[in-house]
C-alpha cells in the first residue's frame, strides 16, 4: 500500500501556487463555455495560459492523454477529449484541469452551463457542486477518508441521482495521483485518518440517472451507461491542524 505523504510548510506553499494557477485555468475555461465555441479552442487557450505562467498542463501526455483539459459534455462524465464540435445552447460542459508548477500539481474541475440550460441540468450542476462542500465538512483532522464519501453519497442520492463508483478522488502532490484514494460513496468510519499536511482531491462525479458508467473505445471518454446527464466538481484541499480544510484550488478571488 502506498504511503500517504505529509507536505511540509514549504511544499504547501508550492502547492498553493500550483492550485491557484489551476483554479485560474478552470475559471478561464468556464468563461469560454458558450454556444459556437469548440472544446478544442478552450483546450488551446488553457494550455497557453498555463504555459505562460511557467507551468505545464498536468494532463497533457498523462498516460497518453492528448490534451491539456478534459472536456466532458452532457452524458460524458469524465475524460472527454477536446474536439472541433461546436457547443450548443443547453449543453453542460465539465472541465477538468491540472497544472504542474515548481514540482507540484493542482487539480480541479467544474461543470458549466452553455447558454441557457434546462432547470434539470442546472439542478444537477448545483447538487454536484454542493455535494463537494457536504463532503469536505469531514476533511479535518481526526476524521477518516470514507467520511467524505459517505456524506457525498447521502447528499447526492437524496436528490435521486447516482454517484459514480468506478472513479474516485485521490491524493495530490509531486504526483498527480497519490495515496489515498478518496471514494465518493460508502460507509463512514473507514480508511486513513486525516492528519495535518495531507493534500487530497475530492471530486464528486454524478449521474442524473443510474451511477453506472462505461468507457468508450478511445479508452478515455467515460459516459453514463444510461445516457443521463452528468456533472463533475473537484478541488484540491489541504488538511489543516485546526478547523476547516483549506481549498488550494481557489483562484484568489474566492470563487470556487
Amino acid at each position: 500500500m502506498d504511503m500517504i505523504s505529509i507536505k511540509s510548510p514549504s511544499e504547501i506553499e508550492k502547492m498553493r501556487a500550483a492550485g491557484r494557477l489551476t483554479a485560474q485555468a478552470r475559471a478561464l475555461a468556464g468563461s469560454m463555455v458558450r454556444p459556437g465555441v469548440t472544446t478544442f479552442e478552450i483546450d488551446r487557450e488553457v494550455r497557453k495560459f498555463i504555459e505562460s505562467h511557467g507551468a505545464k498542463p498536468s494532463f497533457l501526455g498523462y498516460g497518453g492523454f492528448p490534451a491539456s483539459i478534459c472536456a466532458s459534455v452532457n452524458e460524458v462524465v469524465i475524460h472527454g477529449i477536446p474536439d472541433h464540435r461546436k457547443l450548443k445552447e443547453g449543453d453542460i460542459v465539465s472541465i477538468d484541469v491540472g497544472a504542474y508548477l515548481n514540482g507540484f500539481h493542482g487539480d480541479c474541475a467544474a461543470t458549466f452551463p452553455c447558454g441557457e440550460v434546462s432547470p434539470e441540468a442546472q439542478k444537477l450542476i448545483d447538487v454536484t457542486r454542493q455535494s463537494f462542500f457536504e463532503g469536505v465538512k469531514f476533511a479535518r483532522q481526526g476524521h477518516r477518508v470514507s467520511d467524505i464519501g459517505h456524506a457525498v453519497q447521502q447528499y447526492v442520492e437524496s436528490f435521486g441521482y447516482g454517484v459514480v463508483r468506478d472513479f474516485v478522488g485521490h491524493g495530490v502532490g509531486r504526483q498527480m495521483h497519490e495515496a489515498p484514494e478518496v471514494p465518493n460513496y460508502g460507509a463512514a468510519g473507514h480508511g486513513a485518518r486525516f492528519l495535518p499536511g495531507m493534500v487530497i482531491a475530492v471530486e464528486p462525479m454524478v449521474c442524473a440517472g443510474d451511477w453506472r458508467v462505461k468507457v468508450l473505445p478511445d479508452k478515455w471518454t467515460t459516459v453514463s451507461a444510461d445516457g443521463s446527464l452528468t456533472a463533475h466538481y473537484e478541488n484540491t484541499i489541504l488538511i489543516t491542524g485546526e478547523g476547516d480544510c483549506e481549498i488550494l484550488t481557489d483562484p484568489g478571488d474566492g470563487n470556487v
